[in-house]
């Protein structure tokens, strides 16, 4: 995905942008070889963000913690001083905190198609559930 641009670049993922993607573990280490520091922000509780990533072997450099996602990407802003931040989301309101905050908001279907990331299918995966019943249950 690097498109010949700079590596000096912050990535961030939101939790339920990272949800979306068919191996995250992938995502995050192609994406190590064209950025500098790359982790999730999520308004959920930390526990959640640690057991999505500890589940999917994704080694982050940075997570949004206690805080929702705002300040989260100030603080990473901050802290990590590189050319780019780049938000990577799903909703009109990660576009909003992107803008908000100073970054640069990439939509996860854009960033997935320039970088050869494969998707998940939600209603492929619900299907998948309802199609699995049980006729010999009381």
């Amino acid at each position: 995905m690097d498109g010949g641009g700079s590596s000096d670049m912050t990535l961030a993922f939101e939790l339920d942008a990272l949800k979306s993607l068919a191996d995250p573990n992938t995502v995050f280490n192609d994406a190590r070889g064209w950025t500098e520091y790359v982790g999730v922000v999520s308004e959920k509780p930390t526990y959640v963000v640690t057991n999505f990533t500890r589940k999917h072997r994704v080694r982050q450099d940075f997570f949004s913690g206690p805080r929702g996602v705002t300040e989260s990407l100030e603080n990473v802003k901050r802290q990590f001083d590189t050319d780019r931040h780049v938000f990577v989301g799903t909703t009109d309101e990660d576009r909003a905190v992107a803008e908000e905050t100073g970054w640069e908001y990439l939509p996860l279907s854009q960033a997935a198609e320039a970088a050869g990331w494969t998707l998940t299918d939600p209603e492929e995966e619900s299907a998948h559930f309802d199609e699995d019943t049980r006729d010999d249950w009381p």
